[in-house]
């Protein structure tokens, strides 16, 4: 078949036709809930304990009362069972004002429905959630969390049982949150090039180049002074005057308390979250590259190739900023 070009970007599901914004992920949600009632099915069952029919089903997308604002996605039969979904796209999780505000929704007040919810989704882990959701209940209602990874899974799951057509629609979709259910930037080649101190972090008995080495992980504070709001694609390390090593970041989570990655870190809480990266084999650099002109504890964007054939860093870094201009 051609290939489809859209913004510079190739297309591979429909539903990246609509975007990746919330509105946009929401909308594609949400039909693929109305048009695969295997995957209807699987995602209530995963937050309530009812049975019905899915032809009962009304599935309502970007509702606004005045009362309480929009709702991204209401599910309800009307008797049986009745949720509000809150979508974010990232490591987000809604506020307590917002989730109280849906639990006093006059539809939502007023339906007979058995079992009420308020659910959130992002790309937050139910771990993560279960820790850190602002409310277990609002106003008496539940609040559950589903991470996106779980969507995913409930739609592979869901194809078993559906026919063709479902099948192709729910293919469609799963290759779409595939594409938005991590925020790094797969296309990227630029390098997020940080200092790596001989020091050991505060009460642990090993040093932050111990950690790289021996864990092959990396934590650092999430878009506050100046470190990124999502994780990149690659990062490097430089100590002892040089360029150590880049490596991909193959994974991340979010966490408030290093010791459930780094066992040598203090079992203690942070007042706010950090990335831990997990990281792939470490790219040793053919030649001696210096770190030329930067701060000492400096970090810095460089791409890929410039950070291994340049001599310095700080070359790589005006070389890139002068390849963008």
């Amino acid at each position: 078949m051609s290939r489809l070009i859209s913004y510079n970007r190739e297309v591979k599901s429909v539903f990246e036709l609509l975007g990746s914004k919330e509105n946009d992920i929401t909308s594609s949600m949400a039909w693929a809930l109305a048009k695969c009632p295997e995957f209807l099915k699987r995602v209530a069952a995963a937050v309530v304990p009812a049975a019905f029919d899915p032809e009962d089903v009304w599935i309502l997308n970007q509702q606004y009362t005045g009362d309480t604002g929009i709702t991204d996605i209401e599910i309800t039969d009307e008797k049986n069972f009745h949720m509000i979904i809150e979508a974010k796209r990232g490591w987000v999780l809604p506020g307590a004002d917002q989730l109280k505000k849906y639990s006093l929704r006059k539809s939502f007040v007023n339906s007979q429905a058995v079992h009420k919810a308020i659910v959130t989704l992002s790309e937050c882990t139910e771990l993560y959630a279960g820790l850190y959701l602002p409310l277990k209940h609002a106003n008496g209602v539940p609040v559950r969390h589903i991470s996106w990874k779980k969507i995913y899974e409930l739609a592979e799951q869901a194809k078993a049982d559906s026919n063709h057509e479902q099948k192709h629609l729910l293919s469609e979709f799963t290759t779409y949150i595939r594409g938005i259910m991590t925020m790094q930037k797969l296309d990227s080649n630029m390098v997020y090039v940080v200092s790596l101190s001989t020091q050991n972090p505060d009460n642990c008995p090993i040093s932050w180049i111990d950690i790289v080495q021996r864990h092959g992980k990396y934590f650092s504070p999430i878009g506050v002074k100046g470190w990124p709001k999502e994780p990149p694609n690659y990062i490097a390390f430089r100590y002892y005057g040089k360029l150590q090593s880049i490596h991909h970041i193959e994974g991340y989570t979010v966490s408030r308390n290093m010791h459930s990655e780094i066992p040598e870190m203090p079992d203690r809480e942070w007042d706010g979250d950090c990335f831990i990266y997990r990281l792939g084999p470490a790219i040793v650099p053919a030649k001696t590259v210096k770190t030329g002109n930067l701060y000492r504890n400096g970090r810095v964007w460089a791409m890929l190739d410039l950070l291994l054939t340049c001599d310095s860093v700080s070359e790589a870094r005006d070389q890139t900023q002068a390849r963008l201009r």
